[in-house]
């Protein structure tokens, strides 16, 4: 065949196809094969609607709407009418809907076979054998809770304790050193923020903008208060030691080495004092003589912030009318209670404490379960202590091992002690949404409702400047056979025949809201949030200035480089990992590849001979390294590497399996001076070429 005829068969050829319909046919069925696999969500025709509630997936419990299409949720969009967010949300929450069908939701109850495999189970066997351990392990029971918000809590202690064990923690959190240094400086209730009605906030090791407290209500109070068109009513500083959003949001940006904020606010006590500002209470003098020697010169050589920065914070807080100095930790876990301390000291000598727009004691939450321990009492007890003493042999492991809402394997350290916890325990079980590292070391894992297809309900969350109480109501069925996870704890106390004075969920929330006056049933039916301005008599508080002394002495961790971990909400947290509405905002300079980014300073990278996009081992003290990719970002300070916490997941799912390395991995348990509070939020390492 010449050419000509070749040309004259192919075009006869293409015109046959298109006139056949066997062409048409394969290709509808194709395109019809191709976008119908079973786990695609299909979209219901029927009636839209906007339900609001509140998540219990992100920290904060941020209130939403639910958009439903005949009944099943699309979206999460912010609520207006929420007094508490008015319309913010977190990433987190806005991915609400999405993790609802995430590949790594359990969808059934799994027991570990004796080969180590996981087998699905009914929920009747289930059941049946979460009764049957926990009875057989008598007084030997532990549990642990990643949700300090929730009710739920409230029950299982009291089963705990009818059993005879007071092994029931909450995990490490921000309120933890928050409360240990409160005490410590005469607080008596719960410490509490009034952010909304602060004229000028100092944040020291704070994100105040990503991470830390009530996040949506923060965001939406400096919103406000940062009109587009018109002058700031507000002051935001934030001290850190990476230009990352809150710094990159705030009015003035203090660059602070990591590990030296407690200094920093030491420094600018004392400018204050110096500018007439000593709100009086016992100890004052003391306290004056000892931050007499942390002049500004002083401090800015420790620290790294120009004694000008620092001059012109410490004058803003003077000026202000209503200021509040908070400090936290970049990590939300692990922190310090020294800089705690300290930010109350500040707040004393600005008179900023129990009034407007300052520093505020609240009550604690109520218990209304019988036989339930206080949460005042909860909140001083330590996990971490816990866990290193089952692992040390110091104290006898669980025979029966219960973790709620948390995943304690990814979220602390390698030296905690959580491991060895779960593998000396008799019977491990895990009581979660997704399949967390946690998860695949348990020997039971159970299936859980989220917020939006359960009864729950979210308590004055830490951050916070007022009571609130909020409910998380179903507004869709179960994923899959998860279930209620406060209805399961419910029935297996009434299976036990324990006595907790509570029948079922609503009926726990019914008595929550009584007790705090708050209208339970316009809650239940139209989605309302309580709110109350309770005010506590004044605690007696005073300038404990030797435990801040002491607080003060802890040493510098060692290394070349300081870790400063940078948490985003977006990726997630280590009871959700990235959720998959979440992985196209994830920037090359959080993951790059398989590789977690490292950024650093031009001066740093300099001193290591690294380039952008070159590959850096960083070694910690503990003989753990991970490979990371160098990016140069000049909002670092020298001697710093900042990384994304959320990422190193060896669990969950494709988005999050093997996509960088976890930051805690760098991260060692060790002891405050004076307090002798386990902490952990700081790593210093090494770093060459790999």
């Amino acid at each position: 065949m010449d050419r000509r005829g070749f040309l004259k068969f192919a075009a006869g050829g293409t015109v046959g196809l298109v006139a056949s319909p066997i062409i048409w046919n394969t290709l509808y069925d194709a395109v019809y094969w191709t976008q119908n696999w079973g786990w695609i969500p299909r979209l219901k025709k029927g009636a839209s609607e906007y339900l609001p509630t509140v998540s219990k997936l992100c920290p904060s419990g941020t209130g939403f709407l639910v958009r439903t299409v005949a009944g099943t949720p699309v979206r999460t969009i912010g609520d207006k009418n929420n007094p508490v967010t008015h319309g913010a949300m977190t990433a987190l929450a806005a991915a609400e809907a999405e993790l609802r069908v995430s590949p790594a939701r359990l969808k059934t109850p799994l027991r570990r076979s004796a080969d180590g495999a996981y087998v699905a189970i009914t929920w009747s066997e289930a059941e049946a054998l979460l009764k049957e351990k926990i009875a057989a392990a008598g007084s030997s029971v532990a549990a642990v809770s990643g949700d300090p918000t929730s009710s739920i809590n409230e029950v299982i202690s009291s089963i705990l304790n009818q059993c005879g064990s007071s092994d029931f923690y909450f995990m490490p959190d921000e309120e933890q050193p928050a409360a240990v240094a409160w005490e410590a400086m005469g607080g008596q209730g719960r410490l509490g923020y009034d952010v909304e009605n602060s004229d000028c906030i100092l944040a020291v090791g704070a994100p105040v903008l990503e991470s830390w407290g009530v996040v949506a209500a923060n965001r939406s109070s400096f919103n406000r208060s940062h009109p587009v068109a018109g002058e700031a009513t507000q002051k935001l500083i934030y001290a850190g030691a990476v230009q990352n959003n809150t710094a990159a949001g705030a009015d003035l940006w203090l660059p602070v080495k990591p590990g030296t904020e407690m200094t920093l606010l030491l420094g600018v006590a004392n400018l204050l004092i110096k500018a007439g500002k000593a709100g009086f209470a016992a100890g004052l003098k003391n306290f004056a003589a000892f931050v007499a020697a942390y002049t500004p010169e002083k401090v800015s050589g420790i620290t790294g912030v120009p004694v000008a920065r620092l001059e012109e914070a410490a004058k803003a807080l003077a000026a202000a009318k209503k200021p509040l100095v908070i400090a936290g930790s970049a990590l939300g876990s692990g922190g310090f209670a020294g800089p705690v301390m300290a930010a109350i000291a500040v707040n004393m000598l600005l008179g900023s404490v129990n009034r407007e727009g300052g520093l505020v004691d609240l009550p604690f939450p109520v218990s209304v379960v019988a036989h339930a321990t206080e949460y005042r009492e909860t909140i001083r007890k330590r996990f971490v202590d816990y866990t290193q003493s089952v692992a040390s042999g110091k104290t006898k492991a669980p025979a029966f091992m219960l973790v709620y809402a948390a995943n304690p394997l990814y979220s602390l350290p390698a030296d905690s002690g959580m491991k060895e916890t779960l593998e000396k325990s008799g019977f491990s079980v895990a009581v979660a949404s997704f399949m967390s590292e946690t998860c695949a070391a348990c020997n039971l894992v159970l299936p859980a409702a989220l917020g939006m297809e359960a009864f729950d309900d979210v308590q004055t969350p830490y951050g916070s400047g007022r009571v609130t109480y909020a409910l998380a109501r179903p507004v869709a069925k179960p994923f899959a056979e998860a279930r209620s996870a406060g209805e399961l704890i419910i029935a297996l106390a009434q299976e036990l025949k324990f006595d907790t004075g509570v029948k079922d969920m609503p009926d726990l929330l019914y008595k929550h809201a009584y007790a705090l006056g708050a209208p339970f049933r316009a809650m239940m039916e139209e989605g309302s949030v309580h709110t109350a301005a309770v005010s506590l008599p004044a605690s007696p508080l005073f300038y404990n200035w030797e435990a801040i002394r002491a607080a003060a002495s802890a040493k510098a961790v060692e290394g070349d480089l300081q870790v400063a971990p940078v948490v985003v909400l977006g990726m997630g947290t280590a009871q959700t990992a990235i959720p998959p509405f979440a992985t196209k905002v994830v920037t090359d300079y959080q993951l790059k590849g398989k590789y977690s980014v490292a950024q650093m300073n031009g001066a740093t990278a300099a001193k290591l001979k690294v380039q952008a996009g070159d590959l850096i081992r960083i070694i910690a003290g503990n003989n753990v390294e991970i490979t990371a990719v160098a990016a140069v970002f000049e909002g670092i300070l020298p001697d710093t590497v900042s990384l994304v916490a959320g990422l190193g997941h060896t669990a969950f799912d494709e988005f999050s399996r093997g996509k960088g390395a976890n930051v805690l991995a760098l991260t060692s348990v060790s002891r405050e001076p004076g307090t002798g509070l386990p902490v952990w939020g700081l790593a210093g390492v090494k770093a060459v070429k790999a």
